[in-house]
């Protein structure tokens, strides 16, 4: 329910969450893809020298996170 409930969120404004619950997607994979392609397009470099950095935060609630950042998006929901 959790997972149709961030769809739905997402497709009445086609904006993306400040933080998204990565773990409630299909294919997480192509998200973490088209964060590179678009950070690719935007610096105009290859796609083939992108690479996916992970920066860990303190912030417990995904409700807290502020702002988009300004490079890459927020994620929640992964578990080591």
């Amino acid at each position: 329910m959790l997972r149709i409930g961030q769809l739905i969120d997402y497709s009445e404004e086609l904006i993306a969450p400040k933080s998204l619950w990565i773990s409630g997607l299909f294919n997480p994979m192509s998200f973490l893809t088209a964060i590179m392609q678009a950070t690719a397009r935007r610096d105009q470099l290859p796609l083939d020298n992108m690479c996916l950095k992970t920066d860990v935060i303190n912030i417990r609630d995904p409700n807290d996170v502020q702002e988009i950042p300004e490079n890459g998006r927020y994620i929640h929901g992964l578990f080591l």
